[in-house]
Parts: structure tokens; C-alpha cells; sequence
């Protein structure tokens, strides 16, 4: 799965996302009685976390170590985190609520995928970044660096940095200004 192989879904990869659910679980109950602990089950739960990454629960994460967030980035309510590709969140990237990021695909051949064959890629966000809520980014895209990415977009392919992008599948709408 790491490599980013073919590789078939089986009860192990299940046992393996079931601590990350139920640490998932236990940062939203601790939230509102001591943020403090709740980010520092944050941190131990995700692969790394920068200083002063803000988070609203609930968030859900499959494979917490697969997750990589920068300093002074922000996670807002409902986020996602879909398999066990690598996603790598830039510093000062703002996450709004409901965002969704997927790392697994299928194979188109129905008889491949009957045989619950999958594998996964990684997703890259640049710093600076803010996705609005309700955006799905798919499997292998890369975000660049000071991009915005409107709420409800699909994106489906890379976005290159200094954009504002948008729709389904999201599309580059126009350049920012980058100062």
C-alpha cells in the first residue's frame, strides 16, 4: 500500500485504521473539556504536525500516520482523510468544513474490483493554501502554493500555485495576486 502498488483490501488494512478511528473518536469527546489534550492526541495520532495547527472536531482519519499537516495550518469541522496514501497539508493552509481527501483508487475493470483490488496516491498541498468547504480532492493531485480552491469544487487534477480554481471537476478560473 505504501509504495503505491496494487494491493487487495483485506481484514488486516481494516485492523490496522481501527485505532486511528477510535482516536479520532476520542479527540472529538475530549475537545470541548481540554483542547489541550485533545491536539496532543492530534499529534501522536497524525505522521506530523507543525506548531500551532488549529482543528475543529469531528475529524475522521483512516491512517493517521499517513497524515503530515504544516505549522499554523487550520483543520475545520467534519475533515476527511481517506486511506493510506500520503497527504502532506503545506503551512498556513486553511481547511474549511466538510473538506474531503482521498487517497484510494479502484480498477476500472469490474472483475479487478470485484476481487477488491485497490491502491493509493498521494496528495500534496501547497503552503498557503485555503480549500473552502465541502471540496473533494482526489486521489494523486497536488495543490500549489497560494491557491484557493472554492467551495464545493472536485478536484481531479493538479492545480498549479497562485489560482483561484473552482467547479466539478475544479478548473483554473483565474491567476491571484501573489504579494
Amino acid at each position: 500500500m505504501v509504495a503505491g502498488d496494487w494491493y487487495r483490501v483485506g481484514p488486516e488494512l481494516v485492523a490496522m485504521t481501527t485505532e486511528t478511528h477510535a482516536a479520532c473518536r476520542r479527540i472529538t469527546a475530549l475537545f470541548d473539556d481540554d483542547q489541550d489534550a485533545a491536539a496532543a492526541l492530534f499529534a501522536e495520532t497524525v505522521g506530523s504536525v507543525g506548531d500551532g495547527v488549529g482543528f475543529r472536531p469531528p475529524l475522521y482519519l483512516d491512517y493517521g500516520s499517513r497524515l503530515h499537516v504544516g505549522a499554523g495550518s487550520f483543520l475545520n469541522a467534519d475533515f476527511l482523510a481517506l486511506g493510506g496514501g500520503e497527504i502532506r497539508i503545506g503551512e498556513r493552509v486553511l481547511i474549511g468544513p466538510s473538506a474531503r481527501l482521498y487517497t484510494p483508487t479502484h480498477p476500472l475493470d469490474v472483475r479487478t474490483r470485484r476481487d477488491r483490488w485497490e491502491r493509493v496516491l498521494p496528495i500534496s498541498i501547497g503552503d498557503d493554501v485555503w480549500i473552502g468547504g465541502s471540496v473533494v480532492v482526489c486521489p494523486g493531485v497536488s495543490i500549489g502554493a497560494g491557491s484557493v480552491v472554492a467551495a464545493g469544487s472536485v478536484v481531479t487534477q493538479d492545480i498549479p500555485a497562485g489560482v483561484l480554481a473552482a467547479g466539478n471537476p475544479a478548473r483554473v478560473i483565474r491567476a491571484l495576486e501573489t504579494t
